[in-house]
């Protein structure tokens, strides 16, 4: 319509828009920042503005994170992408294959957990008559303190 022009876009924004575009808490959009996951830049008036492609990159933090994997991991998929442009699908299915085989080792770790959760905590200690038969003679014992079961590759 004549006269009803959108506004223009704004390449960069502000913490409090990027907040409200990404549904990330402010306070989370700095402790990303203060940990390398995402940058800014600052103003005339030293005030954050973060590039537009910074939503996706908040995207992707968000949905590893979700998926369970560690703020470190993420840092450092990161590092292998380019600064200057939003993480690609190419990015995305490349750093998606390495976490797979991660995740799906977790999930069977997880599996074997719950499957035995009924009877041993891992290390035995719950029941006496199951503990000869998981850990005769408690050689667990020289792996460490703790369940030591549980982590059985």
């Amino acid at each position: 319509m004549p006269g009803h022009d959108a506004p223009p876009i704004a390449r960069e924004l502000t913490v409090g828009q990027l907040s409200a575009r990404s549904g990330v808490a402010i306070t989370a959009l700095r402790f990303y920042e203060a940990k390398g996951l995402i940058s800014s830049q600052r103003n005339a008036g030293n005030q954050r503005r973060y590039p537009r492609d910074v939503l996706r990159r908040v995207a992707l933090i968000k949905t590893a994170q979700r998926l369970g994997i560690p703020l470190a991991t993420i840092q450092t998929a990161l590092q292998t992408l380019p600064q200057d442009r939003p993480p690609s699908l190419d990015d995305w299915t490349r750093l998606s294959e390495r976490w797979k085989t991660d995740l799906n080792e977790r999930i069977n770790r997880l599996t074997a957990l719950r499957d035995q959760l009924d009877g041993c905590i891992g290390c035995g200690c719950l029941s006496m008559e199951a503990c000869p038969l998981r850990n005769f003679g408690d050689n667990l014992s020289e792996r460490g303190a703790g369940p030591q079961l549980l982590d059985q590759d």
